[in-house]
């Protein structure tokens, strides 16, 4: 079981490393929005004809990064919504049972389908060089490539989430919020 949880830690602190990467293209993003709100403002008022759908389309696609990649991390972190009627109040054992099953049931098979039905279309945007259709846009084919690679780290997040779950069940993990978030005693990493 300690390989697998060293494996667990280790798909932890690469996901962990990408989201903090996450973070910073969240502060580029909100710069970039910035920056068009007042590329657009002297755009109107002085007509300079600055503006570019470049711009536009570049805080689209970080927002998508943003959204895509950094579901891994919230996963790790346990920050994606859940409705926890029940979930709140039972036994860390329960809480272990209901995230294995909706693993292996709900995340595991999600992840497997959208890897499997986004790979050809992103195979076909890049045999193209598919290109934006309005002037001065990006090319599309590397922002459809984050969506079968956000799906990937997922699925092996959830991957470490699965070992993590069985380790508690078996009792060699206590099952807290900090080993779920892949912490040791000590508030290190693992």
């Amino acid at each position: 079981m300690q390989r697998w949880l060293r494996l667990a830690y280790g798909i932890d602190r690469v996901n962990e490393g990408i989201g903090r990467g996450v973070y910073w293209l969240t502060l580029v993003m909100v710069l970039i929005g910035a920056l068009n709100a007042v590329i657009r403002y002297f755009d109107r008022y002085m007509g300079i004809g600055i503006s570019s759908n470049l711009f536009f389309e570049l805080q689209w696609y970080l927002f998508t990064v943003v959204f895509l990649v950094g579901s891994a991390y919230a996963l790790k972190h346990n920050a994606h919504v859940r409705v926890d009627v029940f979930y709140g109040r039972l036994s860390v054992r329960g809480k272990a049972w209901i995230n294995l099953l909706g693993t292996v049931l709900f995340l595991i098979p999600f992840c497997v389908l959208m890897i499997w039905m986004s790979w050809p279309a992103v195979m076909s945007s890049w045999a193209l060089r598919e290109m934006s259709p309005d002037p001065g846009g990006l090319p599309r084919y590397p922002i459809k490539t984050v969506l079968p690679l956000a799906f990937v780290l997922l699925l092996v997040q959830g991957m470490s989430l699965l070992i993590k779950q069985v380790a508690i069940l078996r009792g060699v993990l206590p099952g807290d919020e900090q080993t779920a978030q892949g912490v040791d005693q000590f508030g290190e990493g693992l």
